[in-house]
């Protein structure tokens, strides 16, 4: 007993010089003092490696990881970092905050809390929608991320008090990429059933409703929560994904879902402009993944790429038959490829994508970029 209660005094204390060090070093304008991650396969980092169930969509065996630190395979969709990698190594970072499922969320031990006052802490699940009915029992949806989120929360607060939490999380970076596959899923039911064009777009209208009205909720929740440093990245262009160009018999990008795409974006940057007044304290970045994909794909070699349209490891035609294992067909250079497998993007289109919307053309982000976010007051 005596030996468990020198380990919780300890924790208290050690959290509580890992909360004033931060403050100190985010005072002198460094890296911000946490960032935690919501969102899909995009920006997941190992948290699917934890899910039980042959459904669950994981990245937890090679070639995934073939470039990362030891190559070894992490949960990362990946050959090596992921966006969520490179969005943190921006800020300061040395990478992408812990998986949560990594860090024995429901036992009473220091993991998790350490974590998540010293770098934060990354929720996001692949296969995972803004509905919960996306991909259901095989992922975490961004409502259960939340409500994980909100658990860590009440662990800090119970850790070093509500007014060093509130602090620190006001200062901290909150990074949402998801919505990629409610649209997958809603592409493939309107195949299945073979809609008319003018019941594809009330059924869209109707998708439309239901995504904003769950990411309307979302952004409020995180803000009672203590979020004020939004960096939010949008839908990137879901048609032109190996996976979906080998269904066209010149594998061609899916107009269909580049248009529901774009729609959605347009859609999720005027509730972001109507909402954030709504929210005193509130800043936000919106990066558009979905221009910066266009732009490569409409000109690789200036960034470098010479294959735009196949997987770098997959199966057969153009690589997105299957998903990447270690009897896949694994390509020379992999920092050519736009693609990784059949729906994620490469290391290199990551460490781009990331760069763009930190500091780069302020096309890809309104109203400021990511780097105006950590430094905003």
């Amino acid at each position: 007993m005596e030996g468990r209660l020198r380990l919780q005094l300890c924790l208290a204390m050690c959290v509580q010089v890992l909360v004033v060090g931060t403050v100190v070093v985010a005072g002198a304008g460094a890296r911000p003092p946490a960032m935690y991650v919501f969102g899909s396969s995009i920006v997941d980092v190992g948290n699917n490696n934890y899910l039980p169930g042959a459904a669950v969509a994981r990245a937890n065996r090679p070639y995934n990881g073939i470039d990362f630190p030891g190559s070894i395979p992490t949960g990362r969709f990946s050959n090596g970092y992921n966006t969520a990698d490179y969005v943190a190594k921006n800020m300061g970072f040395v990478l992408s905050p812990p998986a949560y499922l990594s860090l024995a969320p429901n036992s009473t031990s220091s993991p998790l809390v350490l974590a998540a006052l010293s770098s934060g802490v990354n929720y996001a699940s692949g296969g995972a929608g803004i509905l919960d009915s996306t991909n259901a029992g095989s992922t975490i949806p961004l409502s259960k991320q939340l409500e994980y989120f909100n658990a860590t929360k009440a662990k800090m607060v119970a850790a070093v008090g509500a007014g060093a939490v509130s602090s620190l999380l006001s200062r901290s970076i909150f990074l949402v990429n998801i919505g990629n596959n409610d649209f997958y899923v809603f592409a493939a039911a309107e195949l299945a059933r073979n809609r008319s064009a003018e019941e594809q777009r009330s059924d869209a209208a109707a998708l439309y409703a239901s995504l904003l009205s769950n990411y309307s909720a979302t952004i409020t929740e995180l803000y009672a929560m203590g979020a004020r440093k939004l960096a939010i990245m949008n839908v990137w262009q879901l048609g032109c994904v190996p996976a979906v160009r080998v269904l066209s018999p010149t594998g061609a990008c899916s107009g269909l879902l580049n248009q529901l795409a774009g729609g959605f974006n347009g859609a999720l940057g005027s509730l972001l402009a109507s909402l954030a007044p709504k929210l005193p304290g509130l800043a936000y970045s919106l990066a558009d993944s979905f221009g910066f994909t266009q732009d490569v794909l409409a000109d690789p070699a200036v960034a470098g790429f010479t294959d735009i349209a196949g997987a770098c490891c997959g199966s057969g035609r153009l690589g997105g038959e299957a998903d990447c294992a270690p009897n896949s067909t694994l390509c020379a250079d992999r920092d050519r490829h736009v693609f990784w497998d059949r729906a994620h993007p490469s290391q290199r289109m990551a460490f781009l994508a990331a760069q763009a919307f930190y500091d780069g053309p302020a096309k890809y982000t309104s109203p400021i970029n990511f780097m105006q976010l950590v430094q905003s007051r």
